[in-house]
């Protein structure tokens, strides 16, 4: 079976003891994220003070994704309660069904003249659609899976919802432009007044369930439609995924800064040191992936692109459903596109802006 290659992302570094920079220390090999991401003296930096209810700042100093140490079991006993309800495999359908029904739209008849005949798009016009574009990233990749998950959690206008999600996404993480938390103010206050009626840290955190999801399952949909749609039909799509995930993790980084003096890789780390943790890297880590830039179906060994611990993502199995829905439908409907692909700017993040498949 030719599987695809998948090389590291530019920026992955290499694998190494954690080392000392102008801005906290750089974690890159397996083990030592692992401890970091384990060890409770190594927490989530604080998403800065609460807001008015209804804000930005709000949903941060609400969720479980932000929250100290204290806090964190209930908020995250919200979100997993939440996900308890949603079955996997409905996402999982429910999303390929929407993502049929969007390529549907997008297919255009061919007369019966043109059939055979070059298409300006490249390739020949078989018969019975047009060669024709369709663009991923936006309706397919960020739109299917938010508006899915978006009903199953009860939102009176899943469209709607995932419009405003996408963009408290780009916003969430601290450091977000004025502009970009101006306009996320008004998405959370938009999804609030969405959401069915519960206590406010209920519905605070429901929302960054979907929040979570918006740029971790868009760009693992983006990943896996870039590095598969050609690879063999006999690989299946939770296994394209699996690899995806570990190769060209959506999530590169996660942040965390020390409590306590402890020891990391062999590294003296004082109090209040800023980590570095690159899921990337340790991804690619030797030590437990043998010959790590191959793609090995059923790969034994840790992916931690959905962390680990008590603050691992309470969501994986969901996401990688909603992802496969998408995915498996454009592997056998679409078919790739010689263009490159470029890449929203984000220190922890790697998501496609735009990328084109064909229909078949």
């Amino acid at each position: 079976m030719d599987l695809p290659t998948i090389t590291a992302a530019p920026g992955t570094p290499t694998c190494g003891p954690p080392t000392r920079g102008d801005d906290g220390w750089l974690v890159t090999r397996h083990a030592d994220v692992t401890a970091a991401l384990t060890d409770p003296r190594c927490v989530v930096p604080p998403a800065g003070p609460p807001g008015a209810a209804g804000s930005l700042a709000w949903l941060r100093a609400s969720v479980s994704r932000f929250s100290p140490p204290e806090r964190h079991p209930g908020r995250r006993a919200i979100a997993v309660a939440a996900l308890d309800d949603l079955d996997p495999r409905d996402l999982s359908l429910a999303a390929a069904r929407r993502t049929g029904e969007i390529l549907d739209r997008s297919a255009s008849p061919v007369p019966p003249l043109l059939r055979g005949v070059p298409s300006s798009t490249g390739g020949v016009n078989r018969g019975p659609f047009l060669t024709s574009r369709v663009e991923v990233m936006g309706a397919l990749a960020r739109g299917v899976p938010l508006v899915v998950l978006g009903e199953r959690l009860g939102l009176a206008d899943p469209a709607a919802a995932a419009s405003a999600v996408t963009t408290v996404a780009a916003a969430y993480h601290p450091g977000a432009e004025p502009a970009a938390v101006t306009r996320a103010d008004r998405a959370v206050a938009a999804l609030v007044a969405m959401s069915p009626a519960a206590p406010p840290e209920v519905t605070a955190n429901r929302i960054g369930l979907l929040v979570q999801a918006a740029d971790a399952t868009a760009g693992l949909i983006g990943a896996a439609v870039r590095h598969g749609l050609a690879a063999p039909a006999g690989l299946a799509t939770v296994a394209l995924l699996a690899e995806v995930l570990r190769l060209d993790p959506p999530v590169r980084a996660t942040r965390r800064v020390t409590t306590a003096a402890l020891d990391l890789g062999g590294r003296p780390i004082r109090v209040g040191e800023p980590l570095l943790l690159r899921f990337d890297a340790a991804n690619r880590d030797p030590a437990v992936h043998p010959e790590p830039d191959r793609f090995v179906v059923d790969r034994a060994g840790g992916v931690l692109t959905f962390g680990a611990g008590v603050r691992g993502c309470p969501g994986s199995r969901h996401a990688l459903a909603l992802a496969a829905g998408v995915v498996d439908v454009l592997r056998r409907r679409c078919a790739p596109v010689d263009a490159p692909v470029s890449y929203a700017p984000h220190p922890t993040l790697r998501v496609p802006t735009r990328l084109e498949v064909t229909l078949r």
